[in-house]
């Protein structure tokens, strides 16, 4: 383990190195000798520029305590300042020995013969088929060569394909090992505590900023001859709004900002191609329930004066809500027929079989490109340890694999400790939630009364608008305004206490790091996004009790029943009201902020038309990237996967929606990473990490979640109920089977003589599967309900069995790496392992030869001596 870099902490006074002045080539990436390319900025203040005090003596030793020890590896220039007098920038190079011993310290795979296999698309790629005439011109963005890649090894430079030594290494590559040792350098030494680490002294504001920089301006060509110009023309191809039919340059991304960055766009360009199959079959399906709107026949009965218009409605509260017809509710039925129909039956079983075909075929995608890019045996063993871990090393342990002695930051009882506290924490903010659950219920109960005595005399002028405005669908409209800002708010409040518990736990790695953080969000935004839907969905209207014996909330609040039209309805106008206010939200996070930023920082450092601004001043005025990087772009996308796959049952366009959102959110990241942001320290990734997981389990949850939506939310199982059976004899009136007298069917009796007070109407009907008044078991669950439950639960039982033997016999089908990836990973072993050995033969070769030629001249000598005593 390479935790501390070669070379004692130096005098402060080796750090003092010379100021190049600035040569006036605005794109140049090189030292003023065109030859030593910039590898690395640093920007600190000038302390020289501002008043001498003990906090700026002390910050000074610390900037030069670190620049003296990175002048033993790096070579480094100070630069003229253009823009702001008082800040100084230091342009960092690795020299090639550096870059080799780093290589081989991050196990870098590099290129050690062509690739000689030919590659044959797989029968399963059937989405490149279509996306091939899509992707931007070769003439501008040539494809890769590609190369079998080994691990590099300073020893055996020689089996390496390198054809130029200043080529041999990418710039992502070179910016990754110089944040490597930047990240590790130390500054300041007491004792046995040695403080290292930029990333410290950002945080501390001793650095005002240290990054890569982009190889030309977004818009405008570099005017350098060498310049690959590759951010302007991954925004022209790529970013740029003209472009938004185009593919994705993953190769190029990729190249230029590393694999992580390159693994999310290809995962969110496939999560969206995939979402354009399910978007057509959920509009197909909404466009089904829209024209037979009118022609369902409950919905026909509901509206019909003779039938519903004579049908008296139970009061939906205690002492404000009046008796009410059926037949008001008209438009919500019309509404409910465009959603609760058999069409959604079948598309929420065609999205549990489309979910487990998206991840099957996402594993296979992925597994291609952990080969071209790779990252095929990126072991943990390989990643090195967080620079915040390796400070905190201060207990010896015997290490269980190698039995050495180790440091490490704590002691089996420590971490114990740590991990119960995160636990807790998140416990308890998960408790936050459903406490706010409850008050949004609450809120609920309390202003429906207060809806269902003022709205309708509000509403008086607004005639038009009246039959539309109940006092249920203004109540669903207002929770769920409201449950949105709380869980605006609460993401908020939550994100600083997740990293701060993090943080306190010490993961070893960025991967663990990030896989802990992971768990802790998404657990918490799950139940934080989804409570409210999960409440309308499988709560709402079911403990409701019946006329004269009501269920009370906190033995206050009377529970509340769905919309007259059905929960089914409040399901889609919070899910609506969520995703719609989450994506608005999110693009004015991600687009406004950052750009009005930068605008405000150019115009407060504005510099005459006539001055040239070097590149890593540009750069220094673009916005820095978060320590989180992608965190919160994929916790975005998984949210929104949850949406589209848990609920869909409820609301078909979910997926249209989200194709419509990830359409803009793909060029809206790109637009972002490209020109708001300065670029960022290339990384290595495998795969998505904690995500794919996370994936699955809301996949297998999803098969379950539709099913009871349909079963417990919606009024298809009572349809069918009453179709199959009670319409018929010895239920039923009717000869043959039909939907006629489904209304009058589904609604209990109750008699108004069963209140204490007197009303002249004799009987009121209320929704629920009851024996009527006189009968010997009145007001107790008829035969009808039993049969509903009993159908419910066949039905989840059915669904699930055949939906998950569907899903478990795709994933055995569908092999997660394909044929020929396979093949090339064999080959790419084969010949490093050819390699090995023969450079260990040559090494021996090298080593036995004195030996044997001396014992070649000892038997000659030996044969000289024979000859002379016989002759």
């Amino acid at each position: 383990m390479h935790n501390n870099l070669p070379g004692l902490l130096p005098d402060i006074t080796c750090c003092f190195f010379p100021q190049a002045e600035f040569n006036g080539k605005s794109d140049s990436l090189f030292f003023n000798d065109g030859v030593r390319r910039i590898d690395f900025v640093l920007v600190y203040e000038d302390e020289d520029m501002k008043e001498i005090d003990k906090n700026r003596t002390f910050q000074k030793r610390k900037v030069s305590a670190f620049l003296g020890c990175l002048i033993l590896l790096f070579y480094l220039r100070h630069s003229d300042k253009v823009v702001d007098e008082k800040l100084l920038f230091v342009k960092v190079h690795m020299p090639w020995d550096v870059l080799c011993t780093y290589a081989e310290v991050l196990h870098i795979k590099l290129p050690i013969q062509p690739n000689d296999l030919s590659t044959t698309s797989s029968p399963f790629n059937f989405l490149s088929c279509i996306t091939r005439h899509f992707y931007p011109s070769e003439d501008l963005i040539a494809k890769e060569t590609e190369y079998f890649t080994a691990p590099f090894e300073k020893d055996r430079l020689e089996y390496f394909y390198v054809k130029d030594r200043d080529l041999f290494f990418t710039p992502s590559m070179r910016s990754r090992m110089a944040y490597y040792i930047l990240s590790r350098a130390p500054y300041e030494v007491r004792g046995n505590i040695k403080k290292f680490g930029v990333t410290k002294l950002l945080d501390g504001g001793v650095y005002k900023a240290a990054y890569p920089l982009h190889d030309c301006r977004f818009n405008v060509r570099s005017k350098e001859e060498e310049c690959p110009n590759e951010r302007y023309l991954l925004y022209n191809e790529w970013a740029h709004p003209k472009s938004f039919y185009k593919m994705q340059p993953l190769d190029l991304i990729r190249k230029y900002y590393g694999e992580k960055i390159g693994i999310y766009f290809a995962w969110l360009g496939f999560y969206t191609a995939m979402l354009a199959l399910a978007a057509i079959v959920g509009l197909g399906c909404f466009i089904y329930g829209y024209t037979t709107q009118e022609t369902s026949t409950w919905s026909k009965e509901v509206c019909d004066p003779l039938i519903g218009g004579n049908i008296v409605m139970c009061p939906q509260c205690d002492k404000e809500c009046t008796y009410w017809r059926l037949n008001s509710t008209c438009e919500s039925s019309k509404k409910l027929c465009i959603f609760d129909n058999y069409g959604t039956l079948v598309f929420a079983v065609f999205m549990a079989i489309w979910v487990t075909v998206f991840l099957e075929f996402w594993k296979r995608y992925q597994a291609e490109l952990e080969y071209e890019w790779d990252t095929v045996e990126f072991l943990e063993q390989e990643e090195q340890p967080r620079p915040e871990y390796e400070a905190k090393c201060n207990h010896e342990r015997i290490n269980p694999v190698t039995r050495v002695k180790e440091k490490v930051p704590y002691t089996a009882c420590g971490r114990c400790i740590r991990v119960s506290l995160g636990i807790g924490t998140v416990l308890f903010w998960i408790v936050l939630i459903l406490a706010s659950v409850v008050a949004i219920i609450v809120y609920r109960l309390a202003v429906f009364f207060s809806f269902s005595t003022r709205l309708q005399s509000d509403l008086k002028e607004l005639e038009p608008f009246k039959e539309y405005v109940t006092a249920q669908m203004a109540t669903s409209v207002t929770a769920s305004v409201i449950s949105f800002v709380v869980i605006m708010v609460l993401n908020i409040l939550y994100e600083r206490v997740a990293i701060w518990i993090t943080d306190f736990e010490l993961p070893r790695t960025k991967t663990d790091y990030e896989n802990s953080l992971t768990l802790k969000m998404f657990l918490f935004q799950f139940v934080n996004y989804y409570s409210s839907c999960f409440y309308i969905a499988f709560a709402k209207g079911k403990v409701v009790g019946y006329p004269g014996q009501p269920v009370y909330l906190l033995g206050k609040y009377r529970n509340e029943e769905c919309d007259p039209g059905g929960c089914l309805i409040e399901l889609t106008t919070q899910l609506t009201v969520i995703m719609g206010g989450k994506a608005i939200w999110n693009n004015i996070q991600e687009v406004l902020l950052p750009w009005m930023k930068n605008l405000i920082f150019r115009y407060c450092t504005r510099v005459g038309s006539e001055k040239v601004i070097p590149r890593w001043e540009q750069d220094y005025q673009l916005q820095p990237i978060g320590k989180l990087g992608l965190f919160y772009e994929y916790l975005e996308m998984v949210i929104q996967f949850g949406f589209v796959t848990l609920f869909v049952a409820s609301f078909p366009l979910a997926p249209v929606l989200a194709l419509v959102n990830n359409l803009f959110e793909i060029r809206v990241d790109a637009w972002k990473i490209i020109t708001q942001f300065r670029r960022m320290v290339p990384e290595k990734a495998q795969d998505i990490g904690a995500w794919q997981p996370i994936l699955q389990g809301v996949a297998i949850l999803a098969v379950a979640s539709n099913a009871m939506i349909i079963a417990f939310t919606s009024d298809m199982i009572p349809r069918l109920v009453y179709y199959w059976s009670f319409s018929v004899y010895p239920y039923g009136e009717h000869s043959s089977h039909t939907m006629q007298g489904y209304i009058n069917n589904t609604l209990s009796v109750f008699d108004i003589q069963d209140f204490s007070n007197k009303i002249s109407l004799s009987y009121f009907r209320y929704r629920d599967f009851r024996y009527p008044p006189g009968h010997h078991r009145q007001y107790e669950y008829s035969i009808y309900y039993w049969h509903v439950i009993a159908a419910k639960m066949a039905f989840i039982i059915v669904v699930e069995h055949i939906v998950y033997l569907t899903k478990f016999v795709l994933s055995y089908v569908i092999p997660d790496v394909p044929y020929t990836v396979r093949e090339q990973i064999k080959r790419e072993k084969y010949l490093s392992q050819v390699i090995l050995h023969e450079t260990n033969l040559k090494l021996v070769t090298k080593r036995l030869k004195p030996v044997g030629d001396k014992i070649l001249k000892h038997n000659e000598d030996k044969e000289e001596e024979i000859m002379d005593l016989y002759f």
